[in-house]
């Protein structure tokens, strides 16, 4: 079956998903047990908070990829896209002949038949974005189906099986699975999408920016006449990517052309107040507890869809205050002797710029401490060398580790920590090395003092630096 996967049976009882431990993965795997499946898996290196979903959940997780897992009693495997073909367990599946397909693929054929889709996609602020829209969606008694990249602090899931017509989700860029290279976000036929921005990320995907714009312009393409796009006008590429397009365009930003734009904003910790304006008007005034203004276009971005849905301002206001935001986004782990830890999955340097940039303007009493893991594809590459030295801007003190996982890029497209601190010491910014975890935490031990706050930044559990910190402070 090496050309593609089997069609998906229609008699499934027992699925078997590799590499289950992923975030969407993850979910899918709940999902499924939620619907009456019989579910296994299998990974490696597994860490919270997915790990404990699919403990908590009863999910067996099998340690590492062996053929041996895969038994010819299995009614359906799921393929992540992280799984080579030559993964021992895909190599299994194939030879005994069962029948396989990518999550995108089984999220459509068991969550999202008779559903309306709603998929967010961008470089960056899709899981924040998805996660306050289905938030919104089920406050105004939508009851619906979603499957997020990130753990809704008001559910404590990142998916839920809803009765109500639409399912939320996070549209992903990123390539399918080893049989089918397309983005996953093309398998989704929205009836509203949003765009909330376009820039070069998975340096190991995508050959340069163009190719990643041109995913976008496939995703745009394939959008019915019916359907409608809530597109960030700011981004000059999604400006380009809009123009003559079939489905309607709703554009937000800043712009006095922009169909929704923000009006006045001010912070009031733990609040941020910001003011909506729609077609000129002033629409509405709302209060979250997300902080910065990346966030408060992503609030855009998903009031826009949502009244395009018909809910109601107060609806959508009270939905904006009571939302608790996404684990791993801006989230306070805890605070020790005066000095508060938070955990950001920020990564690319333009995440990392904007979340320095928002906790900034929240934590005055101190200084901000960052802390930096490059771990993804994309940054552990040198693509992103230069432009990491202009991200760190908005701290006092900064933590660089080496990257832990360099061994699988190759050498002469590795990115190096030593040289990111030397540039950062030249702009004149307090920057350390560090080559592991540990000698990050004996540092900061002795030099956090009270008031500062020291912000984590990786996609990965980073030694559970979080929790050893607290301890040790």
């Amino acid at each position: 079956m090496s050309s593609g996967p089997n069609h998906i049976p229609d008699n499934v009882l027992r699925i078997y998903l590799i590499a289950v431990c992923g975030t969407g993965m993850g979910a899918l795997a709940c999902l499924l047990k939620d619907l009456g499946f019989t579910v296994t898996g299998s990974d490696q290196q597994v860490y919270p908070p997915i790990s404990l979903l699919l403990e908590d959940k009863g999910i067996p997780v099998l340690e590492g990829f062996d053929p041996d897992h895969i038994t010819p009693d299995t009614d359906l495997v799921v393929v992540g896209n992280a799984v080579r073909k030559d993964n021992p367990e895909a190599v299994r599946m194939r030879e005994l002949g069962l029948p396989f397909c990518s999550m995108p693929q089984a999220i459509n054929h068991f969550a999202g038949f008779g559903k309306k889709s709603l998929v967010i996609t961008g470089t960056h602020g899709k899981t924040t974005t998805s996660a306050l829209l289905a938030w919104i969606l089920f406050s105004a008694g939508l009851d619906p189906t979603y499957i997020i990249g990130g753990i809704l602090k008001n559910f404590g899931t990142n998916y839920r099986v809803g009765d109500g017509p639409f399912m939320v989700l996070e549209g992903d860029e990123y390539d399918t699975a080893y049989f089918d290279k397309r983005p996953k976000f093309l398998h989704y036929d929205p009836i509203a999408a949003i765009l909330t921005s376009v820039e070069f990320d998975h340096a190991d995907i995508f050959r340069d920016q163009a190719a990643v714009k041109n995913a976008f312009d496939s995703f745009i393409s394939g959008m019915s006449p019916q359907s409608t796009l809530v597109a960030f006008d700011q981004d000059q590429i999604i400006r380009e990517l809009i123009q003559n397009r079939p489905c309607r365009i709703w554009s937000y930003g800043m712009d006095p052309g922009s169909a929704w734009r923000l009006g006045k904003q001010s912070a009031a910790p733990p609040w941020t107040h910001f003011d909506v304006i729609k077609n000129g008007g002033l629409w509405g005034r709302f209060q979250t507890r997300m902080i910065g203004e990346h966030n408060l276009w992503n609030a855009l971005s998903a009031i826009a869809v949502a009244d395009s849905l018909g809910i109601s301002l107060p609806e959508i206001s009270l939905a904006m205050k009571s939302f608790e935001g996404v684990k791993r986004r801006q989230e306070i782990r805890g605070c020790k002797n005066g000095i508060t830890v938070m955990d950001d999955f920020a990564h690319h340097p333009t995440a990392v710029r904007e979340t320095l940039r928002a906790v900034k303007s929240f934590y005055t009493a101190g200084r901000i401490i960052a802390v930096f893991e490059p771990r993804t594809n994309s940054s552990m590459r040198r693509v992103f060398q230069n432009d990491y030295a202009l991200s760190f801007d908005g701290a006092d003190l900064v933590c660089i580790r080496n990257p832990p996982l360099l061994h699988k890029i190759p050498v002469e497209e590795r990115f190096s920590s030593k040289l990111l601190v030397s540039d950062l010491k030249n702009r004149g910014i307090d920057a350390h090395f560090f080559p592991d975890t540990k000698t990050i935490i004996d540092f900061l031990i002795k030099a956090a003092r009270p008031g500062d706050l020291i912000l984590i930044m990786s996609n990965g559990g980073f030694d559970r630096i979080h929790e050893r910190l607290l301890t040790l402070l």
